[in-house]
């Protein structure tokens, strides 16, 4: 029996070690063909590279990539940012490409596209700014170059002293869709002959010097504006100063153009109210790289909020906003437009339809320097007294502002700054960013920086031309003067006459002239106090 079993288990063995050996010769093959597959495939495809095969990549600006990935009504028909490579081929690569990627003589920067932002040239609406400035590049670069980014195409800027010395104008000249005015003497003479001098709605301040001179300057400035926008087909206007963005919220995207494109076609006029800014420390140097928190306005805010929390909003400042609160506006470029003052448009022929947006909002960056205490001083040549301030200024801080500033010392000054400018006490700052007093935005911050970041403001100074033309040069000089002594004479009674015997006579022919369809200018306000009852009890 036990022979016998033995030779019946020989053959079961044998055949047990024959299907072994298959199954691990069919494993050896296998992981054989899974390893040869990905070489032989990594293989080709280093062929391809290497030869500039035949697959197209479509970041390569080509003829047929151009209408295969091209955004509708884009100028260049290119994604943003790619017209620098356009030139490149596969077959051109070398060592040197390396270097090429952090520096180019036409810097890019992928969502912005290159500097000149000329592929938006043919989207609508067409919007431009004017403003009045005396500021430096270090202002006037950001606060331009961000504006275009979120649509802004065309700038006209009135300048004078710093911003009209050869240095400065000389590279916002050579800027696309920038047009430089000066304040020449010829300026002034053709702003002499305005409609705006025989008319009431802008007479209360003329003859006036600091800050009434300046609100009359900025509305004659705003009515050439106008005449130039048109000129040149722009179909929104609005007026900037250069310490103020706007922050388009409300958009389906981060985009002026979108905002106003979305605006119902009956709409004549758009407001903005402003949030102000809230700088956190005493020593900013670039306030729209380092601000992010900002006040909201009154108009963004529910009542029982703004004025349950309006104590401790103020801390003791004569109104909840350090300066105005009463936004500034955008006007549909149309027959009959006029300015209405700094902040606000108007039509010789009908009563604007304007709405207030509800987001969006243009950011103030009001004393975001210490150094702006001196800065506004220096622009003023009235007496540091309660009594000569309201000739000078329009709101109470600037009239505190412009005392502290004058008789203070340095410490004392910064003492003063400390306290009534600056958000020092964290509990109170996030007691109020819970509340919606205050907020942070960061957008503007992130965008200003990425622009400087990729080279944008360096490029543009260093590819300016080095000298201006002779008339330009003639130009910048007499307007960079022409701001620097402190005015004796107000801008208005230059215009009209000096003597107080043709004032008196220009006086006497505007009230002749008064219109009851001329309505007042609209001047910087506060936001409403605690003394509105009126607004209280609504």
């Amino acid at each position: 029996m036990p022979t016998h079993h033995h030779h019946r288990s020989t053959p079961l063995l044998s055949s047990t070690s024959a299907a072994s050996s298959s199954s691990q010769s069919f494993l050896s093959k296998l992981l054989l063909l899974l390893t040869i597959l990905p070489v032989s495939l990594a293989a080709l495809a280093f062929v391809l590279q290497w030869r500039g095969g035949s697959v197209s990549d479509p970041t390569v600006v080509t003829s047929s990539a151009t209408s295969r990935w091209a955004p509708l009504g884009s100028h260049h028909e290119v994604f943003p940012g790619m017209e620098t490579f356009s030139s490149l081929s596969p077959k051109s690569h070398s060592s040197a490409d390396c270097i090429n990627l952090g520096r180019s003589s036409s810097p890019s920067f992928p969502y912005y596209g290159d500097w000149k932002f000329g592929f938006e040239a043919n989207l609508k609406p067409k919007i431009c700014v004017t403003t009045s400035t005396s500021a430096g590049l270090e202002q006037i670069l950001p606060w331009m170059f961000y504006h275009k980014v979120i649509g802004v195409t065309t700038f006209f800027l009135f300048v004078e002293g710093h911003a009209a010395s050869p240095n400065v104008s000389r590279v916002l000249e050579s800027i696309p869709g920038v047009k430089v005015i000066y304040r020449t003497r010829e300026l002034e003479e053709q702003q002499a002959k305005s409609r705006i001098w025989n008319e009431t709605w802008l007479s209360s301040f003329f003859y006036k010097p600091c800050n009434y001179e300046l609100f009359v300057k900025q509305s004659l400035n705003m009515e050439m504006a106008i005449v130039m926008a048109r000129d040149a087909g722009m179909d929104w206007i609005l007026h900037l100063d250069t310490d103020e963005l706007i922050h388009p919220a409300g958009a389906s995207e981060y985009s002026l153009r979108q905002l106003l494109l979305d605006v119902p076609s009956n709409v004549d006029m758009v407001i903005f109210p402003n949030y102000e800014s809230s700088v956190e420390r005493d020593d900013i140097k670039d306030p729209f790289s380092e601000v992010s928190m900002f006040k909201k306005n009154y108009d963004h805010l529910p009542k029982d909020t703004y004025f349950g929390m309006y104590k401790e909003s103020t801390r003791g400042n004569p109104n909840y906003f350090l300066t105005y609160g009463n936004g500034k506006a955008a006007a549909r470029i149309q027959d009959h437009l006029r300015p209405n003052g700094a902040h606000r448009w108007h039509n010789y022929m009908k009563t604007p339809n304007e709405i207030k947006l509800e987001e969006a909002a243009v950011l103030h960056y009001t004393y975001a320097k210490f150094s702006d205490l001196t800065s506004r001083r220096n622009r003023c040549g009235c007496k540091p007294t309660k009594e000569d301030v309201k000739r000078c200024f329009m709101l109470e801080f600037d009239r505190a502002a412009f005392i502290i500033a004058s008789t203070a010392t340095e410490e004392e000054m910064l003492n003063w700054y400390r306290e009534h400018v600056v958000w020092g006490e964290k509990d109170l700052r996030l007691k109020l960013l819970r509340k919606g007093i205050l907020t942070r935005i960061y957008a503007p911050m992130a965008i200003i920086q990425g622009l400087r970041e990729s080279g944008v403001f360096s490029s543009i100074i260093a590819t300016a031309p080095t000298t201006l033309s002779r008339d330009k040069f003639l130009a910048s000089i007499d307007s960079s003067n022409s701001s620097r002594a402190v005015p004796s004479v107000s801008f208005a009674s230059r215009k009209i006459g000096r003597s107080r015997e043709h004032q008196a006579s220009a006086r006497k022919v505007l009230e002749i002239e008064a219109s009851a369809d001329h309505e007042a200018a609209v001047l910087p306000l506060s936001p409403p106090s605690m003394d509105n009852d009126d607004l209280i009890r609504e």
